[in-house]
C-alpha cells in the first residue's frame, strides 16, 4: 500500500533524510519532505511542529521524524495532539507502535541507528496495522487527554 509520508530532520540528520526520501519514492510513496535540506545548525522543534501539522491537516497520512538522537524532534510532534510519535530503534518497537498505539508517526536517531536499521523500522510501522480492541480506548485517551481521569 502506498502513502503519503512526511519527512522532517534537523541538520544532524538531514543526509539520512534526503536517503529515506529517495527510497521511500523509489518504493511507490509519496514523500513530503519537510526539511531542513543542510548542514547548518536549525532548531529541531520548528521541523517537530512542521511534522505534527502535516499529520493534523491531512496532508500527510504517516511521518518520520528524525534528529541526532530522535528524542527531541519527538517531543516537539507529540505536542500536537493529532500526533502520536514514538520513538523507535529497532523493528519491534516500531510494529508495536502501530499495534498498540496507533502511532502515526516514528521518531529515529541518525547519531543512534544506521540507514538500514532505519529501514528496518520503517517497513515495520508502514507494514503493520492498528490493532484496535482494547488498544481503542487508550488512543482515544491520547487523543483527548482533557478526557482522561487525572
Amino acid at each position: 500500500m502506498q502513502h503519503r509520508i512526511a519527512l522532517a530532520s534537523d541538520h544532524a540528520a538531514f543526509a539520512m533524510k534526503a536517503e529515506l526520501a529517495d527510497w521511500l519514492r523509489g518504493l511507490g510513496h509519496d514523500v513530503l519532505d519537510l526539511g531542513t535540506n543542510g548542514p547548518e545548525s536549525v532548531d529541531y522543534p520548528d521541523y517537530g511542529y512542521r511534522l505534527g501539522k502535516s499529520i493534523e491537516t491531512g496532508e500527510a497520512t504517516f511521518g518520520i521524524a528524525l534528529c541526532g538522537s530522535g528524542i527531541g524532534i519527538s517531543i516537539a510532534v507529540n505536542r500536537n495532539p493529532a500526533a502520536r510519535c514514538a520513538l523507535v530503534s529497532e523493528p519491534l518497537s516500531a510494529g508495536l507502535a502501530r499495534e498498540h498505539n496507533d502511532a502515526n508517526v516514528i521518531a529515529l536517531g541518525a547519531r543512534m541507528i544506521g540507514i538500514e536499521m532505519a529501514k528496518a523500522c520503517i517497513i515495520q510501522f508502514l507494514e503493520t496495522a492498528f490493532l484496535g480492541d482494547r488498544h481503542v480506548r487508550r488512543v482515544e485517551k491520547l487523543r483527548n487527554p482533557e478526557r482522561s481521569p487525572a
